[in-house]
């Protein structure tokens, strides 16, 4: 079981208006509306450089920024994985109709957008980080995936990890193909120390299939939401950390999944 201290969280979905508003809706005392929450421009960014991304790096690096800052810590110095089930399903899209066209000229702007680093590639641009990033995806496992990931650069680097999961819908005809709903993009800073602490997590993966039970939140009101959008299924874990209260959960991963034990930390600030 590798154990990490979850210094700083941020979310943002329908409803889900980063950390401070959502933590109440999340520990169940004050009730879920899943209003539009177009993601915020994350100040980070130059100017020029924020003309050329789209909507699904803006909410990737506003959930990462709004975790690191209130972990306190440098992001240029931060290991980071991010990851997100679609990519930039609308990046995508243009290049296809591009392509799809009489002219078959790509826009260099799209084409540099298109990878699935992208939104890693402009965070460490943004904050000048020579840190090790990683980028990956796994379809509906995408969050147990990448949570094992920054485990275990936690345990093995015995140094602080930014986790960032982002995911958008895409336009047709993908949606019809692979249909995904609101934005939501989640972050935690996990460290290998209790400085800073909000909670303890530890994890481990498992044979076997993951219970319904232990992966979707406790809120009803929330479980449609972590249905139709791969980095929604991080909720239950948002929940834990907003509960304040000892709680366990896993995730799928492929055959198998990824056990979770959370526990607030005896210095933890309640938000």
């Amino acid at each position: 079981m590798m154990r990490a201290y979850v210094t700083g969280v941020a979310v943002w979905g329908p409803g889900l208006a980063g950390w401070e508003a959502s933590r109440p809706i999340l520990a169940g005392e004050a009730p879920y509306v899943a209003t539009a929450t177009p993601p915020p421009l994350p100040s980070i960014l130059s100017a020029t450089e924020r003309r050329r991304t789209g909507t699904t790096v803006r909410l990737a690096l506003a959930a990462a920024q709004a975790a690191t800052e209130m972990a306190g810590l440098e992001p240029d110095a931060l290991r980071s994985v991010f990851a997100s089930a679609n990519g930039d399903g609308a990046v995508v899209h243009a290049i296809l109709e591009t392509l799809a066209g009489t002219d078959r000229s790509v826009s260099p702007t799209h084409f540099h957008n298109s990878v699935h680093n992208a939104a890693a590639g402009y965070w460490t641009i943004a904050t000048g980080s020579g840190a090790a990033a990683t980028c990956l995806g796994c379809h509906d496992a995408t969050f147990a995936a990448a949570l094992l990931k920054a485990m275990a650069e936690v345990a093995c680097e015995a140094a602080p990890v930014l986790l960032c999961l982002y995911d958008a819908p895409l336009p047709e005809p993908l949606d019809s193909k692979r249909h995904t709903e609101a934005v939501f993009a989640a972050a935690f800073v996990l460290a290998p120390g209790p400085d800073g602490c909000l909670a303890v997590l530890e994890a481990e993966y498992a044979a076997g299939p993951a219970s319904a039970e232990l992966a979707e939140p406790r809120l009803p009101a929330l479980r449609g939401l972590s249905r139709v959008n791969p980095a929604a299924r991080s909720l239950r874990l948002l929940e834990a950390i907003a509960r304040q209260v000892p709680d366990a959960c896993c995730a799928g991963l492929l055959d198998g999944r990824v056990d979770m034990r959370i526990a607030p930390c005896s210095t933890a600030a309640a938000s």
